[in-house]
């Protein structure tokens, strides 16, 4: 094994104070926003909260977990980013494969029209026109179908398929599988690594949108998390409603960061348990052309 020079650890040695230090800047506000939903009334108040509670208490959240909507604004959320994260992976992949066979003879055309959507996005008012004219307005699919193919991501997928050993899916064809099987049998159960990368792109996509819903829905029964956690922030009479009870141990601050965190932290969950994929998956773009 190589013995790495000076310089070489010097760049390693100040990327990783770096990233060290990102990382810090990015964690204090949300331990701060943590802080504050399990700090008690008093201690809101005055702002003698920073980064730890103080007077540790669990009203805050009882007051908000215990809310119907919010459940229900979880269950939209949960279902969209499911139902969309999985019809995305089948239709990239779908398109992805083709595209990676020189033999497809649309290849170059297609993947034009793929790059000039990165390039062009779509007017917003006919862009809003058009998808109220095919019945999504109020429609969960309004927070599913805009987000099941994006460029970027099957560009992606793509590289990842261009690298696939062609020797393996040669084997495939002479055993008899079609391309559909190739892919489904072959193909896609080799490539955990960049299904689970793009898979996290999507699903993070969908479970934080908040543009779609906010032109599409109107009916706040169907409202997803990020909605209901703006319907908290920024129109907050219900929650000054709440808040104002004599008998309670938080406040309007309070509550909001329980919001925040409640809406911010299921998703977070998911990052470790990918991150072995991740790793490998994240420069899969930038490998092969």
């Amino acid at each position: 094994m190589r013995k790495r020079s000076w310089n070489d650890q010097m760049f390693s040695g100040v990327m990783t104070i770096i990233l060290i230090l990102c990382a810090v800047i990015a964690v204090i506000p949300l331990l701060s926003v943590l802080a504050l939903s399990f700090s008690s009334k008093i201690a809101v108040n005055t702002n003698a909260v920073t980064l730890f509670p103080v007077g540790f208490t669990l009203d805050s959240w009882k007051a908000i977990v215990t809310r119907p909507d919010m459940w229900r604004a979880t269950a939209v959320t949960i279902g969209t980013t499911l139902v969309g994260t999985f019809l995305a992976l089948i239709i990239t992949s779908l398109l992805a494969y083709p595209l990676s066979k020189k033999e497809f003879g649309l290849q170059k055309g297609i993947m034009i029209m793929v790059v000039i959507t990165m390039i062009f996005k779509a007017p917003t008012v006919p862009y809003f026109l058009t998808l109220r004219s095919i019945g999504l307005y109020n429609s969960v699919w309004a927070m599913i179908l805009p987000h099941i193919l994006t460029a970027y991501n099957m560009i992606v997928m793509r590289t990842f398929f261009l690298g696939f050993p062609r020797e393996v899916e040669e084997s495939a064809t002479i055993d008899g599988c079609g391309p559909f099987r190739t892919l489904a049998q072959i193909v896609l159960p080799s490539s955990k690594a960049v299904i689970a990368v793009i898979g996290l792109f999507y699903a993070v996509t969908i479970w934080n949108q908040y543009q779609h819903p906010l032109y599409f829905i109107s009916d706040m029964n169907m409202f997803p998390l990020q909605m209901k956690v703006r319907q908290f922030v920024t129109e907050s009479s219900e929650l000054q409603t709440i808040a104002a009870k004599r008998a309670v141990n938080y406040t309007e601050r309070s509550l909001k960061a329980v919001v925040v965190v409640f809406a911010i932290v299921p998703i977070m969950l998911v990052y470790p348990k990918l991150q072995k994929y991740f790793e490998k998956g994240a420069m899969l773009g930038s490998v092969k052309g």
